[in-house]
């Protein structure tokens, strides 16, 4: 796709204006963003993860998955609890769709107690 096939498909399909104007570069860049987010200990609540996880299924729509590579390993080995279904960020059952990170902060920990996703420790 190119980038102003992007650029549309976003805008038609409802995206806000930063995801919009960003076009291909911005999905990419926001994913390398979230990464280095999750490595630091991810800050923000579960809503804002499930947005994150929907950047990821963009990407692969788009056929962008080489251009992440890097950051999709990564983030894999930050991730625990497997088992748990975060999100469903596309019907392929992605792998960024499964676990949370280790070391999530008191926000998004939080809200997977609260949607009975974990336990409270």
């Amino acid at each position: 796709m190119t980038d102003e096939e992007i650029v549309g498909y976003l805008d038609d399909n409802g995206y806000p204006p930063h995801i919009v104007n960003g076009g291909k570069a911005g999905l990419i860049q926001r994913w390398k963003q979230f990464v280095g987010e999750v490595e630091a200990g991810y800050p923000h609540n579960l809503h804002n993860y499930r947005n994150d996880l929907d950047i990821r299924g963009l990407i692969q729509l788009f056929s962008l998955d080489d251009e992440v590579a890097a950051e999709d390993s990564r983030l894999d080995e930050m991730l625990a609890h497997r088992e748990v279904r975060v999100w469903e960020s596309n019907e392929r059952a992605p792998f960024w769709d499964f676990g949370y990170p280790r070391n999530a902060g008191w926000a998004l920990r939080r809200d997977l107690i609260r949607e009975g996703l974990i336990d409270a420790e």
